[in-house]
């Protein structure tokens, strides 16, 4: 079969966009989260980027698109160690790229799932034991969901679908996320006086929401694997959700808060674009528009209840991307057409496997999040000490601060609290 340079060149250059989300998330938390530990959140995206990475090339492609074994459970780890035996690999219609590229494609969503949790801890977990975690997090939750609907695992096989990862990374990430905030203190308690929980950098967070929605374009545009309609049509829709949920946030905070602000626009940017990511190539636009504006009661009464029962979610990743992703997941079962498809439409046959799925997911992750971060709790731990903190994470855990002159120790609440929001 031969190559296609066309669909191998728009996939390299996907790889990139979303190898670029990344660094746009470690700004946009960065920004969100006190001066004192702007470093440190950030490191922990990077560290993932290296690490994931290394991971991925040794086993974790086999894993998740290796020979299925156990009746779809997981991949067989030596078909491509170190990515070796790399032959085509064929597109949905027909046409092949390297089995290299996808390898790298498919290894910058593994790379930026575990850092979507970081936003969820700030401020509360150690350097080596959040290693330890995203190392094992990857081998427990993602690789296996992975495998399981993208890799032609057993959920793939009962039709469960998820074009660009609201199950395999949004839902995973973010429900594993909300059981780190229950299984660790919160940081009022660690801290023992109120916390300052307004973002220090609000540029920093309009910076990384623009590198997260340009790098989305390749998440979910290039999930299509070929520069062609599908891939339009996903791109399209990502476009179209995004700026509905931004404007309409804005307007819902206006509403209940008296004023519309930045960083509320950048929530409701990055909600949209994680609500439709399972269903970009799967719905028309005007399905786009719909669902980008439903996502923001959503996310915003998801929010509220992690307020109302004091979930220390420091940028509420679980109300935007956990619930983002399932609540978009769920959409493919209202919404999906037949005419773009070619296979399958929305109904209740659909929404009820999606439903099976997304739920099994989300519990699943809880129960492994949960379970990890308390396991690795038992050996070493896990949270800052006092004198950590009063230092700031920066300086007491990376020998480093983000900015000269500046007092780091930042424990005491100082300003209004912002909407600080993933």
């Amino acid at each position: 079969m031969a190559l296609d340079s066309g669909n191998t060149a728009f996939v390299l250059v996907s790889m990139a966009l979303v190898n670029l989300m990344t660094p746009g998330l470690a700004f946009f938390y960065g920004g969100l989260v006190r001066s004192s530990n702007v470093l440190t959140i950030m490191m922990q995206n990077y560290a993932s980027m290296g690490l994931v990475t290394i991971i991925w090339v040794m086993w974790g492609y086999s894993l998740c698109f290796g020979t299925s074994k156990g009746s779809g459970f997981i991949g067989a780890p030596a078909d491509h160690y170190f990515l070796e035996d790399m032959g085509e690999f064929e597109t949905s219609t027909g046409n092949a790229i390297p089995e290299i590229v996808y390898a790298g494609f498919q290894g910058m969503f593994a790379v930026i799932a575990p850092s979507l949790m970081t936003g969820a801890f700030a401020d509360r977990v150690r350097f080596v034991p959040y290693l330890i975690f995203i190392a094992v997090w990857v081998h427990l939750v993602y690789f296996p969901f992975c495998h399981w609907v993208w890799g032609g695992g057993w959920m793939f096989r009962h039709g469960v679908k998820d074009f660009a990862g609201g199950i395999v990374v949004h839902t995973t990430a973010g429900f594993s996320a909300l059981a780190t905030v229950v299984a660790l203190p919160n940081r009022q308690k660690m801290e023992g006086a109120e916390v300052d929980k307004s973002p220090h950098n609000i540029p920093f967070v309009a910076l990384g929401t623009g590198l997260l929605w340009f790098g989305w374009f390749g998440f979910n545009g290039g999930s299509a694997l070929e520069a062609n309609s599908t891939a339009a049509l996903a791109a399209m829709n990502s476009e179209i959700s995004a700026s509905a949920a931004l404007f309409f946030w804005m307007l819902l905070e206006w509403k209940l808060e008296g004023k519309p602000t930045l960083v509320g626009a950048c929530v409701g940017a990055i909600a949209g674009l994680a609500t439709i990511t399972p269903a970009a190539a799967f719905v028309k636009p005007w399905a786009a528009l719909l669902i980008g504006i439903l996502c923001v009661p959503w996310c915003y009464a998801c929010i509220e209840i992690t307020k109302k029962y004091e979930l220390d979610d420091a940028l509420d990743v679980w109300a935007v991307h956990g619930m983002g992703g399932l609540f978009g997941t769920l959409c493919i079962g209202i919404f999906a057409n037949k005419d773009i498809t070619g296979d399958f439409e929305a109904g209740g046959k659909l929404f009820g496997i999606q439903l099976l799925a997304v739920t099994g997911c989300a519990v699943y992750s809880f129960i492994i999040g949960y379970a990890t971060i308390k396991a690795i709790g038992k050996f070493m731990p896990v949270v800052p000490g006092q004198d950590d903190l009063k230092l700031g994470l920066d300086i007491s855990m990376h020998g480093a601060k983000a900015y000269s002159g500046e007092d780091h120790s930042g424990s005491v609440k100082k300003g209004r609290d912002f909407a600080n929001r993933v």
